[in-house]
């Protein structure tokens, strides 16, 4: 009998299936039936920092005086904090699962009450999504991954519940952050965060939505970097997101060194039964390898000798030419 139960960031999950920040987890009737369906742990629709303060600003009128402008910018804050303490605490109540909490930032000023409050909601966790290109032509190196840890230690000096950092794939040396981020208090972090992809429609000459949905060639960096990081950080925690597109991308990223994956497309594109699908792949192949458990075969294909990964990806990359 296979035992499908695994730990991410401190948390006992039924099975490594998260279903991932967005429009499926932003109402507690839709959380019930995920958990329902067989998932191990969902991350609610993230509160948006920029989005907040977007509103606030296209309501207020040149008119008011500035203490109006102010009250306005408050209400709308503590409105939106409002409906999301409310999803946490009406989603802990019919989901025998954890809920993950999560918060779109980017800066470390405007989080920190909200984090508490978070936590006194009922949260199990707290995911933190610093999502942002870096394009000023005055940019100082670093100061990006300087930002996560300084929001993360911001945060950590406020909650006592594990937080979670889910990275963009714009970092020049992941591995280094992970480490610092884990030094910091991080109790996992998930790779990669999905930016928004441009395209150009040439008939009107205008800026378009492109492909909304993450495909399984999607998985690659994912698999690239937890299997680089796990195996020299490997205190903390990880997760897969992005590519995670079919049944056998889980038991990949839990070979690469993740203890869970992020799903968000593969159940837009084929239902909550995607959940069921891929825990029942999952521990189909677990038996028919001998495999008892998730920790037998965890990290398994990560990349040991750090020293000797630009000859691995060398080697590997001459390997398949070889072959075409």
């Amino acid at each position: 009998m296979t035992d499908l139960k695994t730990t991410f960031a401190g948390l006992s999950l039924r099975n490594p299936i998260i279903i991932s920040s967005s429009g499926l987890t932003n109402s507690v009737g839709k959380n019930k039936k995920l958990a329902e369906d067989g998932a191990g742990a969902i991350v609610l629709k993230s509160l948006f920092e920029e989005q907040i303060m977007l509103e606030a600003d296209q309501l207020k009128d040149p008119a008011f005086y500035p203490e109006a402008s102010d009250y306005l910018e408050e209400y709308i804050r503590e409105h939106k904090l409002s409906e999301y303490l409310t999803l946490i605490k009406e989603s802990k109540k019919v989901c025998p699962i954890p809920i993950i909490a999560s918060i779109n930032c980017y800066t470390d000023s405007e989080w920190i009450e909200f984090a508490k409050k978070i936590e006194e909601a009922g949260a199990d966790a707290l995911e933190i999504n610093i999502l942002a290109l870096q394009s000023e032509l005055q940019y100082t190196y670093g100061s990006f991954e300087q930002r996560h840890i300084d929001i993360l230690r911001r945060i950590k000096q406020t909650v006592n519940i594990p937080v979670i950092m889910k990275l963009g794939d714009n970092l020049t040396n992941p591995v280094v952050l992970i480490d610092q981020l884990y030094a910091n208090g991080a109790a996992a972090v998930v790779l990669f965060n999905r930016f928004y992809q441009p395209d150009i429609n040439i008939e009107k000459m205008e800026h378009m939505s492109g492909e909304i949905f993450s495909n399984a060639s999607d998985l690659a960096n994912p698999l690239r970097w937890i299997g680089i990081a796990s195996a020299v950080v490997d205190k903390i925690d990880y997760a897969a997101s992005g590519g995670v597109a079919n049944a056998e991308s889980v038991v990949k990223a839990i070979l690469a060194g993740a203890s869970a994956v992020e799903v968000c497309s593969a159940v837009y594109l084929n239902t909550n039964a995607f959940i069921g699908e891929a825990n029942r792949f999952l521990s189909a192949w677990m038996e028919r390898k001998g495999f008892e458990n998730i920790a037998q075969f965890k990290g398994k294909l990560n990349i040991k000798d750090i020293k000797g990964v630009n000859t691995f990806e060398r080697t590997q990359f001459l390997k398949y030419f070889a072959r075409s």
